[in-house]
């Protein structure tokens, strides 16, 4: 079963239906059926990645089977088709009403289009296919660029999202075996802050689902409920008791220390974080949590974490970690790095990027501290501060059959100085002799090693993906 919210009720007389397929398309894709040459059957067209985004130059494919869910079954009925055709001939376009008239009537309303697609959760290069989709009806030749613009949403911002949380889990990994010895707890070191700066309640879902890929630290509650329903995971992640600035600035300056205490107490088990810099960071450490609570602290079956919420992350974190060592002391790990008593940790969420995390990382170790002792919230530079752009993720149409023979279709604009040149011919993607993914002509793919595979076809959706076998394949080392 799938859940779906089109949206609010509509506010004024004569709305039209949100959720109508035909209007999940750009404007100008209306007149397009119209402009391909004559004795057009099929259309074979491709998604993928084509550039690094800095030096983040390997992708983790997710997202399509939420977009799956969405175009399966019936989804074009004479109903959307009637209300369709004269609001958009308002617009200024007569759409191809016999085009959607024969999906109602051949195909009862489903999609007559084959998606074939990288298994979700596999990593591979920038400029590797990622999906391949035909449409199976001759008579339907226009409706593979019809549906670009939702299937290269789909797969663009849950991917580039995923990529992103991939490539700063892994930075956060590697420091820890360098400081730590290993990685142990590195699914909990960065936590999805996004939600209120996210876009809307489905990019934060998507967004959020895509980081849990990666890790289990959120506080994004929709991906939970897109984990679950598009991906069967029973829960994707995982939160903690937590204060804001109003709750301990309720009561005042004069106040702070009181409601600290307060909330140290209504949690005494478990991890905990408090923010602490609402007025004076080091004097909380110095007075509060390693003074007049410091007992309190010790004596919890838990942990507190301390989170600074304002200045130079890069500097701010150093020396908070040290101050904390002052009052609750510290071991030195076998690599050498000092680590907080086990108690008391850190959790850094303001001015957080993929940037700024590894400025931080750094930073600490050239002062000698673990990673161990830090965490990190990520918001807008998470779910927000990216876009299709990042990876150059484009739709490209690459084979047109007409006429009884498949023809190329490509671009090669001299202006872009081959930056723009996309694939030409059916494409592919295969494994190469060193294990990697590579994109091949599909006509030079030997039978069955093709990595494209049949995820629907008809309006049916073939293969469905588990969340836990898409961490397996992004993550295999800790499958």
């Amino acid at each position: 079963m799938t859940y779906h919210n089109p949206g609010a009720p509509a506010l004024f007389e004569h709305p039209v239906e949100v959720s109508n397929l035909i209007y999940e398309t750009d404007s100008y894709k209306l007149s397009h059926y119209s402009q391909y040459p004559e004795g057009t059957e099929y259309v074979s067209s491709y998604i993928e990645p084509r550039r690094a985004w800095g030096d983040i130059g390997r992708v983790v494919f997710f997202g399509l089977q939420i977009e799956l869910s969405k175009i399966a079954g019936c989804v074009v009925t004479q109903a959307m088709l009637d209300e369709a055709a004269p609001f958009l001939r308002a617009h200024g376009f007569e759409i191809f009403i016999e085009g959607w008239q024969h999906i109602i009537d051949a195909h009862g309303g489903r999609l007559p289009v084959l998606i074939e697609a990288l298994p979700e959760g596999t990593v591979a290069p920038v400029a590797v296919p990622q999906v391949r989709i035909e449409n199976t009806d001759p008579a339907c030749f226009w409706l593979v660029s019809y549906l670009e613009t939702r299937l290269l949403r789909a797969v663009w911002y849950a991917s580039t999202v995923c990529s992103l949380s991939y490539g700063v889990m892994q930075s956060i990994r590697s420091r820890m075996a360098v400081t730590d010895g290993s990685a142990e707890g590195a699914a909990f070191k960065l936590h999805d802050f996004g939600a209120r700066g996210a876009a809307s309640f489905e990019a934060a879902a998507i967004g959020g689902a895509a980081h849990l890929v990666n890790a289990q630290g959120t506080d994004t509650l929709a991906a939970l409920v897109y984990a679950r329903n598009y991906y069967g995971a029973a829960m994707a992640g995982f939160s903690i008791p937590a204060s804001e600035h109003s709750t301990m600035t309720a009561c005042g300056p004069e106040g702070e220390a009181e409601q600290m205490r307060r909330f140290l107490h209504a949690n005494p088990l478990g991890i905990i974080a408090c923010v602490s810099d609402s007025y004076d960071l080091m004097r909380a450490v110095r007075e509060y949590w390693g003074g007049s609570m410091r007992d309190d602290v010790l004596a919890r079956d838990g942990v507190l974490v301390v989170r600074p919420d304002n200045g130079d992350p890069v500097q701010i974190v150093p020396d908070l970690i040290e101050a904390l060592m002052a009052r609750f002391g510290y071991s030195t790990t076998a690599q050498g790095y000092r680590l907080l008593h086990d108690k008391v940790r850190v959790i850094q969420g303001d001015g957080v990027n993929r940037h700024s995390i590894i400025q931080i990382m750094d930073a600490m170790i050239q002062r000698g501290l673990a990673i161990g002792n830090i965490a990190f919230g990520m918001g807008g530079g998470l779910l927000q501060k990216l876009d299709r752009d990042s990876f150059g993720y484009a739709m490209k149409a690459s084979a047109l059959y007409r006429n009884g023979a498949w023809h190329d279709v490509f671009k090669d604009p001299v202006t872009a100085q081959g930056s723009k040149t996309s694939r030409r011919g059916k494409q592919g993607v295969m494994r190469s002799d060193s294990g990697t993914l590579v994109a091949r002509p599909a006509a030079n793919i030997p039978k069955g090693a093709d990595a494209l595979v049949p995820v629907f076809r008809d309006g049916e959706i073939l293969r469905l993906h588990h969340f836990d076998d898409i961490r397996a394949r992004a993550w295999p080392a800790r499958s």
